[in-house]
Order: C-alpha cells, then sequence, then structure tokens
C-alpha cells in the first residue's frame, strides 16, 4: 500500500511540475504578445500626449486626386515634402504623378514610417520617394517647393509661421482638410473632408 502511495505522489508531482512547466510557458508567451501590442499601440497613442496632435487619418482617393492636380506632371525638378505623411499613399502617388519629382514624407510614427518605404518599393519608386521618422516642428523645410499638410486646426496657425519662415519664397503649399488661418488660398477644389487649398507663397505680398 506505502509503495501504491508512493508512486502515485510520484505521478501527481510528475503532473505538477508539467503543468506548472506549461503554465509558465503560457503566461511568458502572453507577456511576450501584451508587451508586443503595447509597442506597437503607444507609437500611434504616444502623438496624443503631445501639445498638437496629428492623427493618423488615410487621404482619401479623391482627396489624393485633388492634390496631385496641384501639381505639374512635366516638372523638370523640385522637392514635394507630405508633413505627417502616415502611410505614405500621398509621397507615392505624387512620385508616379511626377517622374522628375523628389517625393519626401516626414511621419513620427516609426510603423507608419516602414509601411510608407515598403509601399514605395512596391510600387516602384523607392528611389524617388523617401521617409524620415522626424518631429515635423524639428524638421528642416528649406528645400522644398511643394509642401503637403493634411493638418489639424489647432496646429495651421503654427504651421503657417514655419512655412513662411523656412520655405522658399516661391513655394507651393497644398492644405487639405483645414486651411491656413490668414493666408489666401489661390485656389480651392471641392468641398467637406475633400476640400483642397492650393496657397503660391510668392503671392502672399501681392
Amino acid at each position: 500500500m506505502e509503495l501504491l502511495d508512493g508512486a502515485g505522489d510520484q505521478k501527481l508531482k510528475s503532473k505538477s511540475s508539467s503543468i506548472s512547466t506549461g503554465g509558465k510557458i503560457l503566461i511568458a508567451a502572453t507577456g511576450g504578445v501584451a508587451l508586443g501590442l503595447s509597442v506597437v499601440c503607444a507609437s500611434f497613442v504616444a502623438p496624443a500626449f503631445r501639445r498638437i496632435c496629428l492623427p493618423y487619418v488615410p487621404a482619401t482617393e479623391e482627396q489624393i486626386k485633388n492634390v496631385l492636380s496641384f501639381l505639374p506632371k512635366n516638372a523638370n525638378s523640385g522637392k514635394l515634402l507630405d508633413i505627417g505623411s502616415g502611410d505614405g499613399r500621398i509621397v507615392v502617388a505624387a512620385a508616379q504623378h511626377a517622374k522628375d519629382l523628389k517625393t519626401d514624407g516626414v511621419e513620427l510614427n516609426p510603423w507608419l514610417v516602414y509601411y510608407s518605404r515598403l509601399a514605395a518599393l512596391r510600387h516602384g519608386v523607392s528611389r524617388q520617394a523617401s521617409f524620415f521618422r522626424r518631429d515635423l516642428w524639428k524638421f528642416n523645410i528649406q528645400s522644398y517647393n511643394y509642401v503637403v499638410i493634411f493638418g489639424v486646426e489647432q496646429m495651421m496657425q503654427d504651421l503657417e509661421h514655419k512655412l513662411i519662415a523656412e520655405c522658399p519664397h516661391d513655394a507651393k503649399v497644398i492644405a487639405c482638410r483645414f486651411p491656413l488661418p490668414h493666408l489666401q488660398p489661390e485656389h480651392t477644389i471641392d468641398d467637406g473632408v475633400n476640400t483642397v487649398w492650393f496657397y503660391d507663397l510668392s503671392k502672399r505680398f501681392v
């Protein structure tokens, strides 16, 4: 009887050890997944804690078409910057639209930057389109002839000051969703969320 009890006790300990090991593996796997999700989500949530939040809202097909309507197809040179470029669709579309136009995007979210670079590679414009993970307020925009903005209302005044201070005097600005507060647009097309305002900085004092 004692032998049976000893054998049973040994089996019980072995089973308990097996469950304990399995439980540890499950806890470790769950913790790893949770940590991974936290890292990814933090990239999207972190901007909300900044003074001015620029959320990721993909451009619609209509908005892309409206932006491209202001870009010359036969541009011999020039550079375009998309401020808060998100998943890179504007930058990629502009590169496809104007083959000689260098197109860049600046975006704070690293995952969107990686995705944008893959999208440029997939569409065959990776040599023409570049993406930078930077704070837009610290990013130098002095060399850009075209600047595209998908902004939020509370950032437009500060952004207008940055554009006037840093852009070339003849730069063109294409604002989507919200206009610049003081500059007068040369053209406005569409309405609602698809509205696009076109500004020519060379005419701001005219």
